[in-house]
């Protein structure tokens, strides 16, 4: 299988970056679906495929999750 390459950190330039398989904000989900890789020179956290930060992504992510909780939570009570 051939690997992509990665894009360069915002922060470095550099493009040696390791894949994260977990997060406290994603879980093992959130990561892969945001492409997200952690630079082995400087160690931002950014998105292989476009080289930008992920924290608008995440925090996204994060108001959609609370609110499907949110809701199914709400649904659980009434039941």
């Amino acid at each position: 299988m051939e690997q992509t390459p990665l894009a360069a950190c915002p922060t470095c330039g550099k493009t040696d970056a390791k894949k994260i398989t977990y997060t406290w904000w994603g879980g093992a989900l959130g990561p892969r679906m945001m492409n997200h890789v952690k630079c082995n020179n400087c160690g931002t956290g950014y998105n292989s495929k476009t080289g930008k930060s992920n924290t608008t992504a995440i925090v996204i992510y994060m108001v959609v999750i609370i609110v499907v909780f949110a809701i199914l939570g709400a649904i659980l009570q009434g039941m």
